[in-house]
């Protein structure tokens, strides 16, 4: 529900930037879109690690109200955004506050039984696939007939009438002080041979799998703004909304492939389909298959994330989840900031496909990563 109320108008900024902030098409749309897409996702980086010892400490459900919470008030200001600099400004906001996907990650690795993790944060990616596949559909559609600027407020009510269940039924096991000398969470690490090296790998492969993603939605929007001279919000909306069915049915299913093939080979297979899938977007002649690249690539990135956050959570001691998926998010939210600004600086510069196929190249980059840098997680 956090996430429809997120993909309800997020995947719609270049049009809103465009239509209502009134930022002409061409060069300074794509920077316009690259920072405002990208500076959520620096405040994020810096204020997620934070959060991520805060929730070891006083409690990671209290962290994931917080993350909801903030999301809203942040979203549902957009609807007075006057300007592009209004706009980037609460986006900063937005990204410092929220969290809502590394705060739900946290409580679920820590509250489910080792041999479940994969399977658990396999639903949690599949909900938040969901909640990104129907968000765009109706958002589109409400952009559509209503405005832009209603869809965000609407976002707002959404994010916070989701705090609702969370509050009501969400309960989080007691914390339990350690007893005897207090151990950092990098002793705590250490603790399991090349836990530190492995680690390093995975968060490094979930920001690079951020990059990619981040930089593809903000180019396709881009990509069909190109190709269409009518009907951009809808046939985005719809776009997405494939990509997330996909997404959230892969998220799922992915563990019957992971038990025949591992880990590290199933994950690494995926990202190079990502490429392929950029690489579609990237030379598609027509409007419906930029759609059907879109569809692949939300199909492909529903095996990368949750499979690379489950090997996260099962490298990681109970003690801290929290701490390390907070620093796992902040990579990500990296991931979000860094590939925006490299998609619109390189589209500004050498145009739209050229882009979308340096993107796939980080693609291939992210497969040799997980084959050579990852190991298999005992279960």
């Amino acid at each position: 529900m956090a996430i429809f109320g997120f993909s309800f108008a997020f995947p719609f900024l270049s049009i809103f930037i465009s239509k209502d902030l009134g930022v002409p098409q061409g060069r300074e749309l794509d920077l316009w879109t690259a920072a405002i897409a990208s500076v959520s996702g620096l405040s994020m980086a810096i204020a997620s690690p934070i959060w991520g010892v805060m929730g070891d400490r006083f409690g990671r459900k209290p962290m994931l109200l917080r993350s909801m919470i903030g999301g809203s008030i942040t979203v549902g200001l957009i609807f007075f955004a006057r300007s592009p600099t209004d706009l980037l400004v609460l986006r900063l906001l937005q990204g410092a506050t929220s969290g809502t996907v590394a705060a739900a990650t946290a409580l679920v690795a820590a509250e489910t039984p080792r041999n479940r993790v994969g399977w658990a944060l396999g639903v949690v990616t599949s909900a938040v696939a969901l909640g990104g596949a129907i968000g765009p559909v109706i958002g589109g559609l409400a952009a559509a007939a209503f405005g832009l600027r209603l869809v965000f407020l609407a976002g707002g009510v959404l994010l916070l009438l989701s705090t609702i269940p969370v509050m009501v039924i969400v309960r989080e096991s007691p914390r339990r002080p350690r007893a005897g000398v207090q151990v950092g969470t990098l002793d705590l690490i250490r603790q399991r041979p090349g836990a530190v090296h492995a680690l390093t790998v995975l968060i490094g492969a979930q920001g690079l799998i951020s990059v990619c993603n981040s930089a593809t939605q903000q180019l396709v929007v881009l990509r069909l703004l190109e190709m269409l001279s009518t009907g951009v919000s809808a046939v985005t909306g719809v776009a997405f909304g494939l990509a997330g069915v996909a997404s959230s049915g892969a998220a799922v299913f992915y563990t019957r492939v992971t038990r025949r093939l591992g880990y590290v080979r199933t994950t690494a297979i995926a990202a190079v389909m990502v490429a392929v899938a950029v690489s579609l977007i990237a030379v598609a002649p027509w409007a419906a298959v930029v759609v059907a690249g879109v569809a692949l690539n939300g199909l492909v990135s529903g095996v990368v994330i949750p499979a690379t956050a489950s090997m996260i959570g099962l490298e990681t001691p109970p003690e801290a989840q929290s701490t390390v998926f907070g620093a796992n998010a902040s990579s990500v939210a990296l991931g979000f900031a860094i590939g925006p600004a490299v998609g619109g600086a390189v589209a500004a510069t050498a145009g739209v496909p050229i882009a979308l196929i340096v993107i796939a190249a980080l693609a291939i980059g992210l497969a040799v990563l997980i084959a050579l840098g990852a190991r298999e997680p005992v279960r």
